[in-house]
């Protein structure tokens, strides 16, 4: 369900929008408009929409439109055209009271400066939102707390903000925005000014408390890192236009153009990747019941030294070897019960490659993908995951 739609969002700086509006529509870039006008392109329309509960990152270098686009969506800037559309309402139509009400109610606002009240407690701060609410004091309190524990902070609700570090004040303000329990929660450049190892930590948690709050996250950065680690989907920008939209492995296998690639060639992959991107599907299995001649056959017709074991229902029960198949037909043994290797190791789609590259150093089969109900979906071959990390293109069995 589309929580958030963005439709031809223009944002245009200067006295006289509309002259920079008709070159736009000319395909002038922005630095042509602004050398003719003088008037500076924040935007040009971007359209996109954001799932319910989805994490969707904005990124760009500074100047690409990134920042106007969060400070549009809750009319902190007035765009100069297009609609956002929160919950099928456009709220670009809203009077200033009305927009007052959504901003208290459906939003939640994290900053890259934490904006704390120096002269209040660490509980009053994040009480804040719901005061202006008009909340009563007792209950206000109660959901302050609640707030506080859900980012770890119990025990510091007394704590003046100089009084906590840098990692702690953001948490106070992320808090805070949780506090008012919004539906969306917009995220502008929340952890830049933290020090890596806290802003590490920060994106584990952001990412641990969505699995949890299932919040629609909007966030901005200039950090592709930060982008990919966090992202259910990423969108790049470039000059106040949107030039790639997709998943973090979308982007960074398929890059829409030589920016988003030259953008993400220094990127450590194995850590973005995932099995599901190397996976390939795999025909060659037998059941648990099956005999071994029929195992032999199998693995004989397609070409395999290994050949893995599942349940009628596709559960997972092991991995069985060419050597003790051919053993078991020379003994005329009738079932391959007793010969599966149970201890095989085995990964969700979602699991990276570096977790995949660990296993491949120390298990010389493919690797099964298997779901949360240990259904197999697939194997791993170690070409692919090289094959991947090369950029290099594979056919549908995972072979060069």
């Amino acid at each position: 369900m589309e929580k958030i739609k963005i439709v031809n969002l223009t944002k245009i700086f200067g006295a006289y929008p509309h002259k920079a509006m008709q070159l736009l529509e000319q395909g002038l870039s922005k630095d042509e408009i602004f050398n003719e006008t003088g008037q500076a392109v924040g935007l040009s329309n971007v359209s996109f929409s954001v799932q319910a509960g989805e994490i969707l990152v904005v990124m760009g270098l500074s100047g690409s439109g990134k920042s106007t686009l969060i400070r549009c969506i809750n009319r902190l800037i007035e765009p100069t055209r297009g609609q956002i559309i929160i919950d099928d309402q456009d709220i670009t139509r809203l009077d200033r009271t009305a927009l007052l009400q959504l901003r208290q109610h459906k939003f939640g606002m994290v900053f890259q400066h934490f904006a704390l009240f120096p002269h209040r407690s660490v509980l009053r701060n994040v009480e804040y939102g719901l005061e202006i609410q008009g909340m009563e004091v007792l209950q206000r309190r109660e959901k302050a707390r609640q707030s506080l524990k859900l980012v770890g902070l119990e025990g510091w609700e007394n704590a003046l903000p100089r009084q906590l570090s840098g990692g702690m004040q953001q948490r106070v303000g992320l808090a805070r925005a949780l506090a008012v329990d919004p539906a969306i929660l917009l995220m502008d450049e929340a952890f830049s000014a933290l020090d890596p190892l806290i802003r590490a930590d920060m994106q584990h948690e952001l990412v641990s408390l969505q699995a949890r709050m299932r919040k629609t996250i909007l966030f901005i950065t200039h950090d592709l890192d930060e982008a990919l680690k966090i992202g259910n989907r990423v969108i790049l920008m470039k000059d106040a236009r949107i030039v790639q939209i997709g998943t973090p492995e979308e982007i960074l296998t398929s890059p829409a153009d030589e920016y988003v690639a030259r953008f993400v060639e220094n990127v450590d992959k194995s850590k973005v990747l995932t099995a599901q991107s190397v996976l390939s599907k795999n025909s060659a299995v037998v059941y648990v019941d099956d005999g071994p001649l029929t195992t032999l056959h199998k693995m004989r017709d397609q070409a395999i030294s290994s050949i893995f074991v599942i349940r009628r229902d596709d559960t997972l029960e092991g991995v069985l070897q060419l050597e003790e198949a051919s053993r078991a037909v020379e003994r005329g043994e009738k079932t391959i019960e007793n010969l599966i290797e149970r201890n095989v190791p085995e990964v969700l789609p979602t699991a990276s490659l570096n977790t995949v590259i660990s296993i491949l150093a120390r298990w010389p089969l493919p690797i099964p993908v298997v779901n949360e109900q240990r259904k197999l979906q697939g194997i791993v071959l170690k070409n692919a995951v090289l094959a991947a990390l090369a950029k290099k293109e594979l056919s549908n069995d995972g072979r060069f």
